[in-house]
């Protein structure tokens, strides 16, 4: 076998975005070594303090364990000594059929989820397409009341992929965000959240009830579950863990918060949700490939994922975490809520988020900066033509988004010429309202025509509207905050 410093200098582990390993044991599966860089390989055993992988072209190799990524190397380590591993399909004895008759749902068709199109099996589902980018996609539901996922009502279902193949799945019931769900999506969530009977407290009466419902059924489908920790840092949560053919289904329950259920690889399981850092090389370079300049002036950065809000106040975790996947860290509003102790319904403030989660930021290797003042060309410039989103606060009123709503369509229909006489000539005036407070992401700008263009997270129809830089003033908070390489 060919040295593996003669394969690595070859070239053969390509250059991705991040890419924490989620295996099984009979599958092709991404390892990512010291330096961020991956390949996809099936591991044929381990041992001697190295594995041997066979590449999909039939090429084998002998890997160190030490040129692997920590979360990759221990993973190893415990298949070699018999830690559990996935089965081959049906060695429990459950068939797919009886585990998507306890769901509800045809979750599981004749693959295992982790071979499966994301696309193909959210259509199955009905759950629509939130994000799809060069890296990733996802698919996410806000179901309606009479909506039953293991005999309980789930507020959000989510599916995620990467390179085509499911990466993991997230269902989240009874919570203090969706259980005083705004009575509208996108511009219309500002108004008053309806609360549930009971306050506060009947909001943790269905959580209750929540897990209580869940974990019978998985129990009477799987036996007893296992308990564990699983995640990192202000993310670490105790879970019930009942596996299935290569699936390790996690029901959390973290009191006056949350209950959700995620479904991901028995191995990443194992591995307690821990994922290698990324390399900021990698992601450099990665993040500049995605600043687009135009014809006709803008300069835009995309990929940025999107992340659907729904119908209440999560704006301030859902950008965050879509500002964080884009720079490699991964991330959930959820639990970016919890960790930034938003209110029933909604509403947090970003400062204590993003301080309660900054030891997870700086363990990745990325800083955190807030800054103040007034909207510069300047600035956002520099942090555009980098790479770098822009998380700011503003006010984002009626008139503020009806404008915003026109510009995006005269961009679509108008000739340039005119559409460039028509800003040049604007003159609107805006002003503050406190009830609207919102942050959005500022990702793109125009010099010619001194607009920035900025996403909000209430789905992919909102993925980039203009304003003019006079107009955004009018509605800043002057609070702009930006985590960095």
């Amino acid at each position: 076998m060919r040295p593996v410093l003669l394969w690595i200098a070859a070239g053969l582990f390509a250059a991705t975005w991040f890419a924490p390993s989620r295996i099984s044991a009979d599958e092709f599966r991404t390892l990512t070594n010291t330096e961020g860089r991956t390949i996809r390989a099936k591991v044929l055993k381990v041992e001697g303090g190295a594995a041997s992988v066979q590449l999909e072209d039939g090429r084998r190799f002998d890997l160190p364990l030490a040129s692997l990524s920590q979360a990759d190397r221990e993973s190893l380590e415990q298949w070699a000594k018999g830690a559990p591993t996935a089965p081959p399909a049906n060695e429990s004895g459950i068939a797919a059929e009886a585990v998507n008759a306890a769901i509800g749902h045809e979750l599981f068709a004749d693959r295992r989820l982790w071979d499966s199109d994301p696309g193909e099996t959210a259509e199955r589902l009905s759950w629509k397409r939130e994000s799809k980018t060069e890296l990733s996609e996802s698919y996410r539901s806000y179901p309606r009341e009479d909506y039953r996922f293991l005999g309980a009502r789930p507020y959000s279902t989510a599916l995620y992929g990467e390179e085509g193949k499911i990466t993991g799945l997230s269902v989240v019931f009874a919570n203090k965000g969706d259980s005083y769900a705004d009575t509208g999506e996108g511009e219309q969530h500002f108004i008053q959240g309806k609360p549930v009977p009971g306050g506060m407290e009947g909001v943790k009466a269905l959580m209750k009830h929540d897990t209580e419902t869940i974990s019978k059924a998985l129990t009477e489908l799987l036996g007893e579950p296992n308990r564990q920790k699983f995640g990192e840092g202000e993310s670490r949560v105790a879970v019930e863990r009942w596996d299935w053919n290569s699936h390790a289904f996690l029901l959390s329950h973290v009191e006056g918060e949350y209950v959700s259920l995620a479904v991901e690889t028995t191995v990443f399981a194992d591995a307690r949700g821990r994922s290698a850092r990324v390399p900021d090389s990698t992601v450099r370079e990665r993040i500049r490939k995605f600043v687009e300049r135009r014809d006709n002036g803008d300069v835009v950065i995309t990929n940025i994922p999107m992340v659907d809000q729904g119908p209440k106040g999560y704006c301030v975790p859902a950008t965050a975490e879509r500002c964080m996947r884009f720079l490699g860290i991964p991330a959930d509003m959820y639990l970016l809520a919890m960790a930034g102790e938003t209110r029933a319904g909604g509403g947090t403030s970003v400062d204590l988020l993003l301080s309660n989660i900054g030891r997870d930021i700086k363990r990745k290797g990325r800083s955190f900066d807030i800054k103040s003042g007034e909207l510069k060309m300047r600035d956002i410039k520099r942090s555009i033509d980098g790479g770098i989103p822009i998380i700011w606060a503003l006010y984002s009123t009626r008139q503020f988004n009806e404008t915003a709503d026109a510009r995006k369509e005269a961009r679509s229909n108008d000739s340039w010429d005119s559409y460039k006489s028509m800003v040049a000539a604007a003159s609107s005036t805006f002003s503050p309202e406190p009830d609207t407070a919102h942050v959005v992401i500022i990702m793109g700008y125009n010099e010619a025509t001194s607009e920035i263009a900025f996403s909000d997270s209430w789905g992919e129809r909102y993925l980039e509207r203009w304003i003019t830089l006079s107009e955004a003033e009018q509605v800043s908070q002057k609070r702009f905050y930006v985590i960095d390489l």
